[in-house]
């Protein structure tokens, strides 16, 4: 996909010629200088005019009539030096190939060190490029009758860098690798629920597993009813399609130790049950294996990087529908754990499967715990549509998480979790635990629920029912699923710290 080279001239033969274009007063330098000098001062002139804009992430576009070797020059501007951060570049990036994917590219040339600034380092700039590539120009295929016309897309992107290979190349492939499996996630989260069951699910994983030689273990019902697993088996209990407990394990060290338990939430539709979604609710809820998503494209991005640590995913997933013998509010449950569960709401049901999932991620050695989930609409009416909440238990493992969502560019905020909160948990009358305490702080409750079954593993909650879907096109992406924490969690992989790690 990308070829690196240090052998830049304007006379190098391009469709098109891509350009960082910050807004100085000092007027232009370096290549764009000599590119204005090739013009006549021309570049000048339209930059003062406006038709070239140095505004953060706006794309221009010139026909050289034949003064440069590329035949059309994008200038992508990167705004304020001083103010110029990675999130700005990686952004600019994505506007920039969704005007390639727009206008059919097919072939085209990076000027990269114009990119680059005393904040932006040239390797930040070249994952910035590669991650922003894929992501951008990701779209669902859908199943529309397809045209019998060839699709266009950019074929080879040369990437020129005064630091020629080396580097450069693996930032860049680096950066792909974290799109792509962000794309996955995306598109896992995108098919319908009756074209991905739990047995799909499983059996996605499980080429995942072949691909990059992950130990693999796919639990069938029976199993889980010998090992107890009578909170996911009881939202299990009125659909038709049995359920799967998934587990991917990945050994990055000699010993295995240090585990980094990754539970993403896989009901591959909601009905609520019979404390059944409206008409309009109901609609989207496909959505509702977003956690597991972001969890089986971390592991994809694992198995390519393949860091020194050791991963067990665990994707508890089935369906949550209605029928004579689905699970009832008011019936009690008792958990792998243990612990019984009033249910006083079944369509609090991902944090019910969850509550096995953790127990059997400690199971299989899990030292660090991350739960994901499209959990509740309170974290919505509390964080907006585009910031995760997080919850925890545990300082320092929460600000690994953090530090990597904001790389990530995956923001989360913290929602309080105090004594009082967990007793309302406890507070049923006839059961350790109650599924649903009321509406008050629901992203908490959901939260605190899941963080019970942590039992004093350090812990770290992430809701994202507000961003793991998006209305709206944006910058690295279209309308749809957002493929969200597949980065982070590949991320706080990738940089994970433990207390020995750092002495």
């Amino acid at each position: 996909m990308f070829t690196v080279s240090n052998q830049f001239n304007l006379t190098n033969s391009h469709d098109c010629l891509v350009i960082g274009l910050f807004n100085k007063p000092s007027g232009l330098e370096g290549v764009v200088g000599e590119a204005d000098k090739l013009f006549d001062g021309q570049l000048t002139e339209l930059i003062k005019s406006g038709d070239i804009s140095t505004r953060k992430k706006e794309v221009s576009k010139i026909h050289t009539f034949g003064k440069t070797g590329a035949r059309k020059i994008y200038f992508v501007g990167l705004g304020h030096e001083k103010e110029y951060k990675f999130e700005t570049l990686r952004d600019a990036f994505g506007r920039l190939f969704k005007t390639a994917k727009k206008e059919k590219w097919t072939e085209a040339a990076v000027l990269l060190d114009t990119f680059t600034s005393d904040s932006v380092e040239i390797n930040d700039a070249a994952h910035a490029l590669g991650e922003a590539f894929p992501m951008a120009t990701y779209e669902f295929a859908g199943y529309k009758q397809k045209s019998n016309e060839p699709e266009k897309h950019i074929e080879s992107l040369t990437v020129y860098s005064a630091d020629g290979e080396g580097d450069v190349e693996a930032a860049l492939e680096v950066g792909y690798v974290f799109g792509k499996g962000t794309n996955s996630a995306r598109t896992l989260v995108n098919t319908p629920g009756n074209l991905l069951t739990a047995t799909d699910m499983a059996g996605y994983a499980l080429k995942l597993a072949e691909k990059y030689e992950f130990e693999a273990e796919i639990l069938e019902k029976e199993e889980m009813e010998k090992l107890g697993m009578g909170a996911l088996l009881a939202v299990n209990q009125g659909s038709a399609e049995p359920p799967k407990m998934i587990v991917l394990k990945y050994q990055g060290k000699e010993e295995w130790n240090d585990v980094i338990g990754l539970v993403g939430k896989g009901i591959t539709f909601d009905t609520g049950g019979y404390s059944i979604k409206t008409k309009a609710g109901i609609v989207g809820m496909k959505s509702d294996m977003g956690g597991a998503a972001a969890v089986l494209g971390a592991m994809e991005i694992i198995g390519e990087l393949k860091p020194e640590r050791n991963v067990v995913a665990v994707i508890p997933s089935t369906d949550n529908m209605i029928s004579g013998t689905a699970f009832k509010p008011d019936d009690v449950i008792t958990s792998m754990s243990g612990k019984t569960i009033e249910v006083l709401n079944t369509d609090a049901e991902g944090r019910l499967v969850l509550a096995d999932a953790m127990t059997y991620a400690k199971h299989h050695g899990a030292n660090y715990l991350v739960d994901i989930a499209t959990l509740t609409g309170g974290v919505i009416t509390a964080l907006g549509l585009h910031t995760s909440g997080a919850l925890t238990n545990n300082e320092e493992f929460f600000e690994q998480v953090l530090e990597a969502s904001y790389e990530s560019g995956e923001p989360i905020w913290r929602l309080p979790l105090f004594e009082r909160d967990i007793e309302r948990v406890r507070g049923s009358k006839i059961a350790d635990l109650n599924n649903s305490p009321g509406a008050e702080g629901h992203a908490i409750m959901g939260g605190a629920f899941v963080g019970e079954f942590a039992e004093g593993t350090p812990w770290v909650h992430l809701d994202i029912a507000g961003t793991a879907t998006t209305n709206k096109e944006y910058d690295l992406g279209p309308a749809g699923a957002t493929g969200v924490m597949a980065r982070t969690l590949a991320l706080l992989v990738e940089r994970f710290e433990t207390e020995e790690d750092e002495k």
